[in-house]
C-alpha cells in the first residue's frame, strides 16, 4: 500500500510539474508569437514605405535623366558655334572690328547724324 501511495504522490507531483512547465511554455509561446506578429507587421509597413519611396526616387531619377539628356543634346548643338571652328585669332579680331564699326554706323544713323 505504501508503494502505491508513494507512486501516486510521485505521479501527482510529476503531473503538477509537467502542467506547470506546459503552462509556462504556452504563455511564452503566445507572447513570442504576438511579438513576432507585431514585428512582422512593422517590417511589412516599413517595406511598403521603402518601396513607395524607391518608386518616387526612380521617377525623379528618370525625369532628371531626361532633363540631363536634353541639356546634353542642346549643348552638342551649341558647341560647334561656340568652339573655335578653325578661324585664326587675327580673323576673329578683324571680324570683331568690322562688327563694332558697323554698330557705330548704325548708332549714328539712329541718332540722326550724317554718315561721314
Amino acid at each position: 500500500m505504501s508503494d502505491f501511495a508513494r507512486l501516486e504522490a510521485e505521479t501527482n507531483s510529476a503531473e503538477a510539474s509537467s502542467q506547470q512547465e506546459y503552462t509556462t511554455f504556452i504563455e511564452d509561446s503566445k507572447s513570442n508569437k504576438a511579438e513576432m506578429k507585431k514585428e512582422t507587421e512593422q517590417k511589412t509597413f516599413k517595406k511598403q514605405d521603402e518601396t513607395q519611396a524607391l518608386t518616387l526616387k526612380e521617377g525623379d531619377l528618370d525625369g532628371t535623366q531626361k532633363e540631363l539628356d536634353a541639356a546634353l543634346d542642346y549643348y552638342d548643338k551649341l558647341k560647334p558655334t561656340c568652339v573655335d571652328a578653325g578661324v585664326s585669332y587675327e580673323d576673329r579680331v578683324a571680324r570683331r572690328k568690322d562688327e563694332i564699326e558697323s554698330l557705330r554706323q548704325a548708332l549714328k544713323i539712329m541718332q540722326g547724324e550724317d554718315i561721314a
